[in-house]
């Protein structure tokens, strides 16, 4: 990978709001986050505490054991070459519009309509995903420490009260999510350090490597050992999504056109090494499958950490993960509000005027964030219903923003030679790297639109098909709607988009 040779401080800023001019922006959000704090972003979304903790017992039921080990690293490995042929991608093109932008310059004007709206149902997904797991994970908390006994209707008045708190911790402006987002990363990995450690030491039994590497469980229904163990990589799939969130605050970024593309593919690496090892350590720690699958907590691994390390154990445990998902929370909806706010700018959206308006005071698009956080909790409210709502959320995340992924790699290497490298390029392993990329997500985006369990009833349906398909539908009906509003501009910013810009700084 190739990077520039440094510079002084100031000159990177100065090159990247110049950058961002003859991309056809002209700046408006406050460039205050750095190279760590990029990275951070995408590291605290993508959250190994998150994402595997909270479907873990998914896991558990599809394959087991051997399924969650092998296909995190299998998928881990897939992951990176999306994560490196995207970011090469997002070198050249650093904006908030991150993926459609991309697709736009590319492709066209229709391919980067729809890779964002793809792109937006994913981030919401996302949002709702992340907060509703940190709710069932409070109400697992609630339930060890006061005998609190966890219902749909309780999960869904903590996750709005979570909702609420990232909402407002997102109007106070970047520099704090950017602080955020750096405890977020130590926070984690000294949490990984913490959970496994402990789970290694305290307990008297442990699960041989054999029973850990090699068992292979299946309570879906299906009777295909193939089928369950694809559909059991929607843990590491699921959990391997959001590091577009570098790519998204780029322009809140110094240095965007290197920090952005590194944040990503740091983000993957950390990760993936991180995750096995928590998986791992959960998984050697087991001590009643059964017993775990069917926890009164609701929550397999606090079931993990009960048996294991006792009540008080579990505890502390437990608000280790929690504050860990709210950071990622957080970090999630930072990167989807600026996703509206830069579709929105570009007139894609119904009521874009609104969505674009930025705080004069934070330089925060807050009617972003309210939208944002305000769509997620009308995706997770089936869940008060269903009791399969919450896999689905999560396959709607998957489906949703990993094409988007792909959409941009592929018109890159469609693009060939008149494609312009940024900074941050991958030389010869350019188009290998990118077909790899777009060939596996091509096979996870069908694969996640597949039933998980059978028979196949109103309860038991992978409603993210239905998802995918009602937003391509939207999208459809509203570009024939929007279609002469929604613009990217070519160069420097149209007189048009500067009057815009000046009329939704308030």
């Amino acid at each position: 990978m190739s990077t520039p040779r440094s510079r002084s401080v100031s000159t990177p800023q100065q090159d990247e709001e110049q950058r961002l001019r003859e991309l056809g922006y002209q700046p408006v959000l406050a460039r205050r986050m750095g190279s760590f704090g990029n990275f951070a972003i995408s590291f605290s979304v993508i959250s190994i505490l998150s994402g595997c903790m909270t479907l873990y017992g998914f896991g558990l039921d599809t394959g087991g054991p051997s399924v969650m080990l092998w296909g995190w690293t299998g998928v881990g490995l897939f992951v990176l070459c999306v994560g490196l042929a995207l970011a090469e991608v997002t070198s050249a093109y650093p904006t908030s519009g991150a993926l459609y932008y991309m697709a736009d310059r590319l492709g066209g004007r229709a391919w980067g309509w729809y890779t964002g709206w793809l792109n937006l149902l994913g981030l919401l997904g996302a949002i709702a995903g992340i907060d509703y797991g940190a709710a069932q994970f409070t109400g697992a908390l609630l339930n060890l420490q006061w005998g609190f006994t966890p219902t749909p209707q309780s999960t869904m008045v903590i996750f709005v009260c979570i909702l609420l708190l990232h909402a407002i911790l997102n109007l106070f402006g970047v520099r704090l999510v950017s602080l955020l987002n750096s405890v977020s990363v130590w926070w984690h990995l000294a949490g990984v350090a913490v959970i496994v450690g402990a789970l290694a030491i305290i307990p008297s039994h442990h699960q041989s490597p054999e029973f850990v590497f090699t068992e292979f469980v299946n309570n879906t229904g299906w009777s295909n050992p193939l089928y369950v163990a694809a559909i059991g990589l929607l843990l590491a799939q699921y959990t391997f999504s959001g590091y577009d969130a570098s790519a998204h605050l780029s322009e809140e970024t110094s240095n965007a056109s290197v920090s952005a593309a590194r944040g990503i593919v740091r983000a993957i690496w950390v990760s993936w090494v991180a995750g096995f090892v928590l998986l791992a350590g959960l998984t050697f720690a087991i001590q009643d499958y059964a017993g775990t699958q069917k926890s009164a907590t609701g929550v397999p691994p606090a079931q993990i950490l009960i048996d294991a390390l006792g009540t008080g154990g579990a505890t502390a445990m437990l608000l280790i993960v929690i504050i860990a998902q709210l950071f990622c929370g957080n970090a999630e909806v930072a990167a989807a509000s600026r996703m509206v706010f830069a579709f929105s700018r570009d007139g894609a959206l119904p009521g874009s005027r609104l969505w674009r308006r930025v705080s004069s005071r934070t330089q925060t698009p807050v009617l972003a964030v309210w939208l944002s956080v305000a769509v997620a909790c009308l995706l997770a409210l089936p869940s008060l219903y269903s009791e399969t709502a919450y896999g689905a959320v999560t396959a709607i995340n998957v489906i949703g923003i990993t094409p988007a992924y792909a959409i941009p790699v592929f018109l890159r290497l469609r693009a060939g030679d008149r494609f312009t490298k940024g900074p941050w390029h991958l030389g010869r392993w350019s188009k290998p790297i990118g077909w790899v990329a777009v060939v596996w997500v091509a096979l996870v985006t069908v694969l996640f639109c597949l039933p998980q369990s059978s028979p196949v009833t109103v309860d038991s349906m992978n409603y993210a098909s239905i998802a995918l398909a009602a937003v391509l539908v939207l999208a459809t009906v509203w570009w024939f709607v929007a279609r002469r509003s929604y613009n990217t501009p070519s160069a420097y910013g149209s007189a048009r988009e500067e009057a815009e810009i000046a009329e939704g700084i308030v």
